[in-house]
């Protein structure tokens, strides 16, 4: 079960792991790599930007859960996280193109390593999920990626889209139930019929 941290703890998860994987290799510092939208990236050299939020239409969320004895939790809400990851390199002009290439190319090395978001890598906020959530490469049109990119006066750098899901948010309803606490039985003797 998860409440409403998760979508900050996954976009902080997706750091680290490539903070895990980059870090000082390909980006010298881990303050390099962070959430941020492209028109706001800092001193970042790989931004991911959560650029949107969607229910999750895949899972038949209807059973209440039980909490103790006599309670009972509404359904859970599931979500689609969408992703844009840019890379942004401080080299010459003559070698920037390149090294953004590099950086793009171990992200999708990455990511496709650990395509489902396991609690022994990802920590505690995993390890009680009943859907791990897997990270998915989105294959969009270019038409699309500008239209997500949207930052007048700055033109659409390469970058790589990533779906995460499902992502679990916990219900806060709960009522309360009443148990059936006792039964009445009568026994007697069946009464005869003629036929028999």
């Amino acid at each position: 079960m998860a409440n409403y941290n998760i979508v900050s703890d996954i976009s902080d998860a997706l750091v680290k792991l490539l903070r895990e994987g980059m870090v000082p290799d390909i980006i010298p510092g881990t303050e390099g790599i962070s959430i941020c939208h492209p028109s706001d990236k800092g001193d970042a050299m790989l931004g991911l930007c959560l650029y949107d939020i969607r229910r999750n239409n895949d899972i038949d969320a209807t059973e209440r859960i039980a909490v103790g004895s006599d309670k009972m939790r509404s359904p859970s809400m599931y979500l689609d996280l969408y992703y844009m990851i840019t890379a942004y390199s401080s080299s010459d002009i003559r070698f920037r193109a390149l090294e953004e290439a590099k950086m793009l190319g171990r992200v999708m090395q990455i990511m496709e390593g650990n395509s489902t978001m396991r609690p022994e890598l990802y920590g505690k906020a995993f390890s009680e999920m009943k859907f791990l959530p897997r990270i998915e490469m989105l294959e969009l049109e270019n038409e699309e990626k500008h239209r997500i990119w949207n930052i007048p006066d700055k033109p659409y750098k390469l970058s790589l889209f990533y779906k995460v899901y499902p992502v679990e948010i916990e219900s806060e309803r709960i009522t309360k139930i009443t148990r059936v606490t006792e039964t009445e039985f009568i026994i007697g003797q069946k009464e005869k019929r003629e036929d028999d």
